[in-house]
């Protein structure tokens, strides 16, 4: 079974985010210049006729699928995501009540580093985790028993804050995935609690399998400039987690 491996990646000056590079070991892909209008059914309008002509999506009716998506669509930024993705969706299997395992680096001797950084990371699953989506998380204490795992770096050489890499299967479904979160910026100063967390909650999004928005409200925005999860994000993740991995055209 073939594995792609993807990078995503987050940079944050003052409470930015920045960032979202996907690549392969094939090759690179930048992202698509989406824009969004404001009233997002004209995207969502053609994003969805753009899957309606070229192949049965995997488990599941085609039929079925675009039924979900038109009726799921209002109040979230999937037309971006399948625009980014040429219509294709990447998220974990249902994992059958069986959480999916999280190991949090606790300790560091990185400069700055504070114990109150790990609980932020916590938390940050914690609100992930009250969508009560098909997949849940659960901490555990030995990094060899986990499937996700988040640890620290005193800065990157780039100017990103925070990094992400997943790998998926053939079925387009996500196996394992890393976080690595900075404690400094690139520039040296300190990211402090809350941008941590903001960090954290957005990089959980692509851990999830969301991409960029060009809703400046939400926390998978390019550049977040809020502390919580919105509506937007709840709706959008959640539609995902009732469709199909893969291709959707």
């Amino acid at each position: 079974m073939k594995r792609a491996t993807f990078l995503l990646l987050a940079v944050a000056p003052g409470l930015g985010l920045l960032g979202a590079v996907r690549t392969s070991p094939a090759r690179t892909t930048e992202p698509l210049p989406v824009r969004r209008d404001g009233a997002t059914n004209g995207d969502v309008a053609r994003a969805i006729a753009s899957v309606t002509a070229v192949a049965t999506p995997i488990r599941d009716d085609r039929g079925e699928v675009l039924r979900r998506l038109r009726h799921g669509a209002h109040g979230t930024y999937i037309s971006e995501i399948l625009l980014e993705r040429d219509s294709t969706l990447v998220r974990w299997a249902d994992r059958r009540g069986v959480p999916l395992t999280v190991w949090v680096q606790p300790q560091s001797n990185i400069c700055d580093f504070s114990s109150a950084f790990v609980q932020e990371v916590r938390n940050a699953f914690d609100e992930w985790d009250g969508l009560r989506l098909p997949v849940r998380f659960a901490f555990v204490d030995d990094s060899s028993d986990a499937k996700v795992h988040v640890t620290w770096i005193d800065h990157f050489s780039q100017p990103i804050s925070g990094r992400t890499r997943w790998a998926r299967d053939d079925d387009w479904s996500i196996t394992d995935a890393n976080i690595t979160l900075a404690v400094h910026h690139s520039s040296g100063d300190l990211l402090d609690d809350d941008a941590v967390r903001a960090m954290a909650l957005h990089e959980i999004g692509h851990l999830l399998g969301l991409d960029h928005t060009t809703d400046s409200a939400s926390v998978m925005a390019a550049r977040v400039r809020v502390r919580q999860l919105s509506d937007a994000d709840r709706a959008t993740v959640r539609l995902i987690y009732t469709l199909p991995a893969g291709p959707v055209r």
